[in-house]
């Protein structure tokens, strides 16, 4: 393949929400920092950011959210007081978020929309192609959805999107892509975006997941975006400005595996998913089959 733009190398968190499905917890606690067992959801986020190349991360954060940044800071006297007690195996895990990726974390300035979130990291971004990484969603390293995404944008200079399929009967919650067949399997040409159709008005039943591959030129149109649904300024408004004029969108349809902390019952499905799954809580597994078997 033969590239026509740079690859992405930085990527955007937008992480300045209130989350109020999760209060009153994210009242002191940032949604993004919600542990998985031992390791926050934003930690997965930036190791996928990372995988993928783009470990030049801009956080896009808010007042009390402070402790977003301070993670991926070192912490001296947790470190010290790890080493007196030789608890080594530790002071590796406490140390390892320290280099996963540059860290900077840059002010929303009022909760105005996705679109303005994003632009809030213009100044750090520049010209070049970037990712953007919902913060409270992420996808399993070995199915490389953003490494794809990244190639597919590095070709084609435009949009590339993610996409998955759901049942027809679910698209009404969801942003919905009208689509067209490509050479790819894997990939298809975005004709067209709406926001929560009826399910009798849903060109497709490939919905939007919260990862994005997009040219700096997005940033000049999220300047010159109104306000549109909920009074916010809206990605997917700035995006459809630019495909309308030219800009070629794409997809990937994804079919790995994805993990979503969105809200109280998919967070809890991660968690106990994803804690099945490791070799150093024993009697979990034991423990949940028993209970699961008292359950109506």
């Amino acid at each position: 393949m033969s590239a026509t733009s740079p690859r992405a190398t930085k990527a955007v968190i937008p992480a300045a929400g209130f989350a109020t499905r999760f209060l009153p917890v994210t009242k002191a606690i940032p949604k993004e920092l919600l542990p998985i067992v031992d390791k926050p959801v934003l930690q997965y986020i930036v190791e996928e950011a990372a995988a993928a190349g783009a470990d030049d991360v801009t956080l896009v954060t808010a007042p009390g959210k402070d402790a977003m940044i301070d993670y991926f800071d070192a912490r001296a006297d947790l470190d010290n007081a790890l080493k007196a007690k030789g608890k080594d195996a530790m002071l590796a895990k406490v140390k390892a978020p320290e280099s996963i990726a540059e860290m900077t974390a840059i002010r929303q300035g009022g909760a105005k929309g996705l679109g303005h979130a994003v632009g809030r990291a213009a100044s750090h971004v520049g010209d070049e192609p970037f990712a953007v990484l919902l913060g409270d969603e992420w996808c399993h390293l070995d199915d490389k959805l953003l490494p794809r995404m990244i190639d597919l944008q590095s070709e084609t200079g435009g949009i590339v999107l993610a996409l998955i399929e759901v049942p027809e009967d679910q698209v009404s919650r969801y942003g919905v892509a009208a689509v067209r067949a490509t050479d790819a399997e894997d990939v298809v040409e975005v004709t067209g975006l709406v926001e929560k159709p009826a399910v009798e008005d849903a060109p497709s039943n490939l919905i939007l997941i919260g990862r994005y591959v997009l040219p700096g030129a997005i940033f000049p149109v999220l300047e010159q975006t109104e306000p549109g649904n909920g009074g916010e300024i809206q990605l997917t408004d700035a995006m459809e400005t630019m495909r309308a004029k030219g800009t070629p969108v794409h997809a990937v349809v994804f079919r790995g595996r994805r993990y979503d902390t969105g809200e109280p019952v998919a967070y809890l499905q991660t968690l106990v998913e994803l804690a099945t799954q490791r070799d150093d809580l024993p009697g979990f597994n034991a423990w949940l089959r028993e209970f699961s078997a008292t359950l109506d």
